[in-house]
Order: C-alpha cells, then sequence, then structure tokens
C-alpha cells in the first residue's frame, strides 16, 4: 500500500519561475525543513486562538494538529498537500457546550462530528459528491458559513471589551500589516498582531506569568475523555456541513495549483479530516480542518511537497510536550483575543459572502434572498428551540433554515412556474439580459442537465480564481470526473 513516504529528490535548477515542487518531490533535508518551519509558523496563529478562545488546552490541541495532519497526510496517500488546524467553525458549539454542560461533553460534540465527517467521506468517495452538491449549493453554503461567523459576534465583543486599549491595538496592527506586508509576512497579519497587542498586555500589566512559573519544561499535553449527551448533537450539525465545504475546497484548491486531478481522493481527503477530528475529540483536543493559511506558503514557495508537511507534524507534536510552552501561550489575554476575534469572526462571516460573489448567486431571485435572509436572522439573533433533552441554538436552527428554506421554495417555484430557477448564476459583465434566465436541458434520466446546479461557476471574465482563495469552499464539484 503507497503511504506517499517516497519522494524524489529535486537537485535541479529551481530558480526559474515557472519551477515548482510536486507533492511526491522533496528538497534536499535541510530546505525541506525550512520550509516546514513555515508551515508551523503560518498555521500557528489560528490554531491556538480556538483553544485559547474556548478554554481547552492549547498543547493538547496542538498535539492532535500534529496527529490529525499524519492521519490525513497517510490517507490521501502524499497526494493531497495539507496541514490540519484547529477549525474556528468549532468555536461556536464548543463555547455552548461547555457553557451548558462542561467541556467533556463538548469533547463528545466533536467526536461526533468527526464520525458524521467520516462516514460522508465514505460515501463519497464509493458514490461520489453529487449529492452533496444537490444539498448545499452556493447560496446555502455562503448562508452558513456567514451565519456561523457572525453569530460569534457577542464573544468578540465580551473580549474586546475587557481591555479595548490592548483590544484596538492588536486589531490595528493586524490591519496595518495586512495592508503594508507582502509576501509571507503579510500572510502572518494575525500572528504579527497578537504577539504586538500580547506585547502592550505585559506593558499594561494584563499578563499574568505565574502559571509560566510553575510549568514544567518537558511533560505530556493534558489529555482528557468525552462524555456522550444527545443535547449537543444540534450544536455540531451545522459544522459538519462547513467542513465538508472546506475541505472538498481545499482538495479543489490544491488540484488546480498542482495541476492534478485530485478527485478520486476527495473522499479519502474527507475521511481523514473526520478521522483527525474524531481522534482530537477522544482525547482532549477542538475539531480540526485542512488550513487555507498552508497554501498561501504554497503559493509564495512553489514547493508543494508533503513532505514539508510531515516535518511541520512532527514539529508540532514535538511542540505539544513542552508544557511551559503552552503555559506562555495560555497567558494571553483577553484583550489580546478580543481584538484578533473581531477581525476573525468577521472574516468567516465575509467569507460566506465570498462565496456568493464568487458563484455570482442571484439575490435578485426571491428564492435565495429569502434563504439568506431568514437563516441569516435565525442565526446572528441565535434563536434556540428546545425538543425534549435537546436545545437547537442560533447556528443549528440557522443552517437548518437554510437548507429547508431553498429547497422547499425551489420545488414551489418549479411547480408553479412563478420564479426562475434560484441556481442560474448573474451573468458575465457584458452578457444580455436575458442571460440571466437559462433554460436547462433534459437528459435521458429527465435531470436538468444545467451547470447551475453544480453550484460550480466560472469567475469573471479574464479573472482565474486564486488558489488561496477561501471563497473555493463554495466550489464543490464531483469526485466520479475520470482523472485526466
Amino acid at each position: 500500500m503507497d503511504l506517499g513516504l517516497k519522494w524524489r529528490v529535486r537537485e535541479d535548477d529551481l530558480t526559474r519561475g515557472d519551477a515548482v515542487v510536486a507533492p511526491d518531490e522533496r528538497l534536499a533535508w535541510p530546505k525541506t525543513i525550512g520550509i516546514g518551519m513555515q508551515h508551523v509558523v503560518a498555521m500557528f496563529g489560528a490554531t491556538f486562538l480556538v483553544p485559547l478562545l474556548t478554554g481547552f488546552p492549547p498543547s493538547t490541541t496542538l498535539f492532535f494538529s500534529g496527529v490529525g495532519t499524519v492521519v490525513f497526510l497517510l490517507l490521501t496517500a502524499g497526494r493531497v498537500p495539507s496541514y490540519l488546524g484547529s477549525s474556528f467553525a468549532f468555536i461556536a458549539p464548543l463555547t455552548a457546550a461547555t457553557k451548558a454542560h462542561d467541556m467533556a461533553t463538548a469533547l463528545g460534540g466533536v467526536v461526533m462530528a468527526g464520525l458524521a465527517l467520516a462516514l460522508v467521506g465514505l460515501v463519497v468517495q464509493v458514490a461520489g459528491d453529487g449529492w452533496l452538491r444537490a444539498l448545499m449549493p452556493p447560496v446555502v453554503t455562503g448562508t452558513i458559513v456567514a451565519l456561523i461567523g457572525l453569530n460569534l459576534a457577542p464573544a468578540a465583543k465580551g473580549n474586546f471589551m475587557k481591555a479595548p486599549v490592548t483590544a484596538l491595538v492588536t486589531l490595528v496592527v493586524i490591519l496595518a500589516v495586512t495592508m503594508l506586508a507582502k509576501g509571507l509576512l503579510g500572510r502572518l497579519s494575525i500572528l504579527i498582531g497578537v504577539l504586538t497587542g500580547y506585547l502592550v498586555a505585559c506593558l499594561r500589566g494584563e499578563v499574568d506569568f505565574d502559571a509560566v512559573d510553575s510549568a514544567a519544561w518537558i511533560g505530556l499535553p493534558h489529555f482528557a475523555s468525552p462524555s456522550f449527551s444527545w443535547s449537543v448533537v444540534g450544536l455540531f450539525v451545522p459544522v459538519v456541513l462547513v467542513l465538508i465545504a472546506e475541505n472538498i475546497g481545499h482538495v479543489k484548491s490544491v488540484a488546480q495549483m498542482t495541476d492534478r486531478n485530485l478527485d478520486d481522493v476527495s473522499g479519502r481527503a474527507l475521511l481523514g479530516d473526520g478521522l483527525a477530528t474524531t481522534l482530537a475529540g477522544f482525547g482532549g483536543g477542538s475539531g480540526t480542518t485542512t488550513y487555507a493559511e498552508n497554501i498561501g506558503v504554497m503559493a509564495a514557495t512553489k514547493v508543494y511537497s508533503t513532505a514539508a508537511y510531515w516535518v511541520a507534524a512532527i514539529t508540532a507534536i514535538g511542540l505539544s510536550f513542552l508544557p511551559k510552552f503552552g503555559a506562555i501561550i495560555s497567558t494571553i489575554p483577553p484583550g489580546v483575543l478580543g481584538g484578533a476575534a473581531t477581525v476573525l469572526y468577521g472574516m468567516i462571516g465575509m467569507l460566506g459572502v465570498r462565496i456568493w460573489m464568487e458563484n455570482r448567486v442571484d439575490f435578485a431571485n426571491p428564492v435565495n434572498l429569502m434563504t439568506a435572509a431568514v437563516a441569516l436572522i435565525v442565526g446572528i439573533a441565535d434563536y434556540t428551540w428546545t425538543i425534549g433533552d435537546v436545545a437547537f441554538a442560533g447556528i443549528a436552527l440557522g443552517t437548518f433554515a437554510a437548507v429547508v428554506v431553498f429547497h422547499l421554495m425551489r420545488a414551489g417555484a418549479r411547480v408553479s412556474g412563478a420564479l426562475a430557477d434560484p441556481l442560474a448564476p448573474l451573468p458575465h459583465e457584458g452578457a444580455s439580459v436575458a442571460a440571466r434566465r437559462p433554460t436547462p436541458t433534459r437528459t435521458r434520466t429527465g435531470v436538468a442537465d444545467d451547470p447551475c446546479r453544480t453550484g460550480v461557476h466560472t469567475h469573471r471574465v479574464g479573472r482565474a480564481p486564486r488558489p488561496d482563495s477561501p471563497a473555493i469552499m463554495g466550489e464543490i464539484t464531483d469526485s466520479k470526473r475520470k482523472p485526466a
């Protein structure tokens, strides 16, 4: 069985502008280790913010991000260069489950989400992802992503107001670095902002170092066991849908960058992410997802070698066995977290909007408009509905609303003929108004042969999608397509 552990060493001239290092190739080990360290830095800020914002132990989360990356690389046979870090989609359900129950119950929710994602991966590997494309067209996917981010706005405000000066400095530095820095440095704006805010917090006496002084230099991460309760199922179901979109979009993006067809491993990629999340839940870590931050490193270096990701994974696991390191991370005060969360939670919300834009969702169509309108209000206002012992909060109800409202209204519109197909995209610039309402043809099976059904639409004329664009999450393609 090929585990993707054999790489061809590249020793030719790599200074040419079009020179790339493929996933099954590597540079000399010293250079590969250097690239791997860049991946560690790229994932570091985001991976640590999730446990800090949810109260989970940072070292444990770091440990399972490394272990999860190893699992992912093995299951995909080294064909999909990716790092699995903490998923921001878990912040809201972890916070709510811990508040309503305890950390163990929240970990049980992570396990359930991971198992569900792994099951989806198995189905996709066998049957393809056409059913996913039908269930979650871009208007639904974008709405779910948006409401998850915007639902967290009160949490961002809560941390921000505990130390407004420190939070504001953190926020301003993140924006400034994003605006002024180029290349890899610009992609590390959150990490730089957090470090700057931390320095300000130290000067203002907002950091308590007692835990650092008492922490050992070497030791095991803090592992914890989950407990299971059906009452948190409603909190974690929406996360699975987001992870599916993130994962398949990530594979699509990597395929574009490496110029390789990866459709035949999209199911295994979902399975790997699901098993990584399951392991994290059983041991005390937060759920994982494939990281766009590391796609940025690949875009900058043109090195797609999975050997570099093995270096990053092993480094992360090693750092998790330094309790003093984890204790230092845990001292980051609320003000710094509030400043960073203001950007991060807002970005999650806007990623949903970008999915709509990249896929040219037509909001002149009432079906699309009302799907997003109802779901966003339910999610942002945090509506709740309790059935027995199971409580459904805003994110779960908003997700349910997005899926149900869209499909019911679309079905009703097709029967009545009163509205055009909501999956018809907006026309390209310069296209005629008549192009807004394409009429799908019929195949021998009676199913509409309409490219709009896939949720994948071309971008603006003359503009290819950026390989590291988070909006790629909306582009779910059919994994049953024959490899080129």
